[in-house]
């Protein structure tokens, strides 16, 4: 047996790869809140579409989610 092995090197620190995870479930709550408020008959027009959750809040989420792997990719290691 050898006992120079190397362990693999990993492009990035497993704070980075949580960072990465969290970025990735804060963007699938934003895709959640934006979904819904369609209508069964297309011949009658629902309001909700246009609330305040579809039109600002969930897409502000799926920015920052975007925002937070962003840096998690940009983040330095410390070694």
């Amino acid at each position: 047996m050898k006992n120079n092995e190397q362990k693999p090197d990993f492009l990035f620190d497993k704070v980075n790869y949580k960072t990465l995870l969290i970025g990735i479930a804060v963007i699938a709550v934003g895709f959640i809140l934006m979904s819904g408020g369609g209508s069964d008959d297309p011949k009658v027009f629902n309001e909700d579409i246009f609330s305040f959750r579809r039109i600002r809040l969930a897409p502000t989420v799926v920015l920052s989610g975007f925002g937070i792997t962003i840096y998690s990719i940009f983040k330095k290691s410390k070694s």
